[in-house]
């Protein structure tokens, strides 16, 4: 973890002058979506289905900072402005990633192989147990949280099979931190 230097505070006093000496400033947990443009899903992440007629491949995305006592994160990508009565969507969860991980690379989803070690592609809310890219109704302009959580476990009790629920109560006492970042996506009128 790399960590800033804070400036050494000064105390004065009528009688003396001491300089405490500098202390370590934790920098804040961050998570990024490294393939987006200002942004922006493209037609490369957009979901291939419901309509939409994108590439689906999950984007690279990293964290960094990650918090003193992690042992495993989690990752999601949730839709709050999903048409579902104000419950949202989630289009992606992986479990059980090592903290010693820094990034999900692109492409990653879908391929066991590639994923970090131990670490489990949950159900999203279009059944599958992948990257599920940003699908919003036509003419909409949508946000894409991407959460990185920090969880003090080495691993939570979840199978492929899991819903997004699932992830969630197993999650639940666990968290030491989360980093949020929002992309976003807008469907044109027009056919994808």
């Amino acid at each position: 973890m790399r960590l800033k230097t804070c400036l050494p505070a000064i105390l004065c006093t009528s009688m003396t002058l001491a300089v405490i000496p500098a202390i370590a400033c934790a920098e804040p947990f961050t998570v990024m979506v490294d393939d987006l443009r200002d942004g922006h899903f493209s037609n490369e992440q957009v979901y291939g289905g419901f309509g939409c007629h994108g590439k689906n491949v999950s984007p690279r995305i990293s964290w960094a900072h990650v918090p003193r006592g992690t042992k495993s994160i989690v990752v999601t990508m949730f839709d709050p402005d999903a048409p579902t009565g104000g419950l949202g969507w989630t289009h992606w969860e992986i479990a059980n990633i090592p903290p010693s991980e820094s990034s999900l690379e692109r492409g990653v989803s879908g391929n066991p192989k590639l994923l970090p070690a131990g670490a489990v592609e949950t159900l999203t809310d279009f059944g599958e147990s992948r990257y599920g890219g940003p699908c919003p109704p036509k003419g909409e302009s949508h946000r894409y949280v991407v959460t990185a959580s920090a969880l003090d476990v080495a691993q939570i009790d979840v199978a492929p099979a899991a819903s997004p629920a699932v992830v969630a109560y197993q999650m639940h006492g666990k968290v030491i931190a989360q980093a949020e970042y929002v992309g976003r996506y807008h469907r044109a009128l027009t056919n994808d």
